[in-house]
């Protein structure tokens, strides 16, 4: 599975980096519904850290704002449950096909390739900023050098 593909169906939801339950039924190539039953069964394993149902506020607000969801899915009368890395790698104790194990191992290098990517914006922001302070104080100091003659 393509990296790529994974990283499209990744969602910030609250504050967190989420897969959505059509998404990843798709992904694993079961029904939603199977999913979410296999899901239900097993309840003690997804502790709200790692799986949460959309507040219907936050899956009108995800509607509107990307362009990418799949069309059938923007009309489910109930919002999706939203799965978190660990909640991802949590199905694949339930869902136990050669498939699931296969897109997890995919999905799990996507959030590591987030993550590098976060962490590598985030120095470089920060050098930019630190570049920015210098320079801006060295021309302060050019300036006011020139302003005195």
């Amino acid at each position: 599975m393509k990296l790529e593909v994974i990283k499209n169906k990744i969602y910030e939801v609250q504050g967190q980096n989420v897969l959505l339950d059509f998404d990843l039924a798709q992904l694993y190539n079961v029904e939603t519904r199977v999913l979410k039953q296999a899901v239900r069964r097993n309840m003690e394993r997804f502790p709200k850290d790692f799986m949460f149902q959309l507040t219907n506020k936050s899956w009108k607000e995800l509607i509107t704002n990307c362009d990418n969801l799949p069309e059938g899915s923007k009309f489910s009368p109930t919002p999706p449950f939203a799965f978190t890395e660990q909640g991802v790698a949590m199905l694949s104790s339930v869902l136990k096909s050669k498939t699931a194990v296969e897109i997890n191992i995919s999905i799990m290098r996507t959030f590591v390739l987030i993550r590098q990517h976060a962490l590598t914006y985030k120095e470089l922001t920060e050098k930019l900023t630190s570049l920015e302070k210098r320079y801006n104080q060295q021309f302060k100091n050019i300036f006011e050098a020139l302003v005195i003659f």
